[in-house]
This record gives structure tokens, C-alpha cells and sequence, in this order.
């Protein structure tokens, strides 16, 4: 059984930064950011579209092998 982490505020907002920059680079990273203040956002909504071009086996696949790599 995997035992579930418990991540602060900070580290996540930290993690989520560094993701940010490293896919985005500064500049665009930042615009993202103003987007999600400035707009009404509904990150449920939002979540329910984001795989709808990845048939269901390779997300899994993703998943498995991302669970994978945290141990």
C-alpha cells in the first residue's frame, strides 16, 4: 500500500512554480498565472475536458508509469 503524502501550501505552490517555468519558461508562466486570477475559472470543469484526446489505456499507462517513478 502506498502511503499518501501531505504536502504544505508553500511546497505545492513551490512544485507547482517550478513545473510552470520548466514547461512554460518565465515569460508565459506568468501569463498563465494572470489568466487563471483575471478569468472566471472553474478548475472542476476545467479537469473534465483536459484528457479528451487520450483514449483511456495510454492514460493509464502515463499514470502507472509516473506512479512508478515516485518510488
Amino acid at each position: 500500500m502506498i502511503k499518501p503524502t501531505y504536502k504544505t501550501d508553500s511546497v505545492i505552490r513551490q512544485e507547482g512554480m517550478s513545473i510552470l517555468l520548466d514547461k512554460l519558461g518565465m515569460v508565459d508562466a506568468e501569463r498563465f498565472i494572470a489568466l487563471i486570477i483575471r478569468e472566471p475559472f472553474d478548475y472542476t470543469k476545467w479537469r473534465e475536458n483536459l484528457f479528451d484526446d487520450v483514449d483511456i489505456e495510454e492514460l493509464a499507462k502515463k499514470a502507472n508509469t509516473y506512479s512508478a517513478s515516485l518510488n
